[in-house]
């Protein structure tokens, strides 16, 4: 059985790139929460923004989906849900807004873990929520040719709560450990969470959920203004890459917290890179609009539609910014990618 133990994070034995990534995330850090007191209106703007894309980022890597009309309508609660994809997308929203709002109440334990399972499937009709799994589960994978195989074996059904009970005892352990730094411990805990694959259904929703959590109980609350979800989604075939190689050999404790570690700190970089380009451009309201538009998309560290851009600037308007984005596209600032509603405009200097 795999053992719970991150006492490694407390030998300074970590890779400099690790290293580096975390010191320039802490700034980050200093510098937002200096602004939130400061900027207070804008902050609540941006984090009108970061709620619809989180719910919808999340359920996105689980292939739940509705449009982007739906989500909106779900997550600002003036629409109820009218099928099964759209009761999970109002879970979700349920299970986000009690972490945003009740997380120096939440401590990190098994009571909270299957609280949030249950409250994010609670207008569902799965049968087991709020409860482990009671069969076992495997991952799989399909090839080219459509042949099925595991990619890796959870931990089975019987040993599910065991595991569960060590993975918090050993977070507890390194939580009180003043040398281990916060925003390492958290890609490790969830790694592991992952690996046990504790719930039937719903176990990526939930590691997401528990990530804000435990960034928040780190002190780092980026992820109320910009959407974590969302940069995974944007970026998860490097998400998936990653776990898949953290978790090579992880049964027999063998495994490398590195590589997932490195995914997870690069992810919540651009979380603070977009959420200084978000307070720049929203708070920049003296320059003129189309300034503004250019501004949002140039700066912007992933692709972004012009239903985004109406979020992050709703006081100008649609045909404003799609003339501002055709004038870019044109003049070869920026490059259009997709076609229809999910059409996403990027800084051309990032596509080659």
């Amino acid at each position: 059985m795999h053992i719970f133990d991150y006492s490694f994070l407390d030998n300074g034995l970590l890779p400099a790139e690790i290293v580096n990534l975390t010191a320039t995330i802490s700034a980050f850090n200093a510098l937002s929460q200096n602004r939130q007191h400061e900027y207070e209106q804008v902050y609540t703007e941006l984090e009108k923004i970061a709620r619809i894309q989180s719910v919808k980022g999340s359920n996105a890597i689980e292939g739940i989906v509705t449009t982007d009309t739906r989500i909106k309508e779900i997550v600002d609660k003036n629409s109820a849900p009218l099928n099964h994809n759209e009761r999970e997308i109002a879970g979700y929203r349920d299970a986000l807004d009690e972490i945003h709002t009740s997380h120096e109440q939440m401590s990190f334990n098994e009571k909270t873990i299957l609280h949030l399972h249950e409250k994010m499937l609670h207008l569902t009709d799965y049968y087991n929520i709020g409860k482990y799994k009671t069969e076992d589960n495997l991952i799989m994978e399909t090839s080219p040719d459509g042949r099925r195989s595991v990619r890796f074996a959870p931990v089975p059904a019987s040993e599910t709560k065991d595991a569960m009970e060590q993975l918090v005892y050993a977070y507890i352990e390194a939580r009180d450990n003043p040398n281990v730094n916060k925003l390492l411990l958290t890609p490790c805990v969830i790694l592991d969470f992952l690996c046990i694959h504790p719930f039937s259904d719903g176990n990526g929703r939930v590691s997401r959920l528990l990530t804000l959590l435990l960034l928040y109980k780190g002190g780092f609350n980026v992820t109320k203004y910009v959407s974590l979800e969302a940069q995974i989604n944007e970026d998860k075939y490097f998400y998936y890459e990653a776990l898949a190689e953290s978790s090579e050999n992880w049964q027999d404790n063998k495994n490398s917290y590195f590589p997932f570690m490195k995914n997870y700190l690069s992810t919540l970089y651009k979380c603070y890179k977009e959420l200084d380009t978000r307070f720049s451009t929203v708070n920049g309201k003296k320059l003129k609009k189309n300034e503004r538009i250019e501004m949002t998309v140039l700066n912007s560290v992933l692709p972004i539609t012009k239903a985004e851009i109406c979020e992050i600037l709703p006081d100008v308007s649609p045909t404003t910014v799609e003339a501002v984005l055709g004038k870019m596209v044109k003049n070869g600032t920026a490059r259009k990618l997709g076609d229809g509603r999910g059409t996403k405009y990027v800084n051309a200097k990032y596509v080659k």
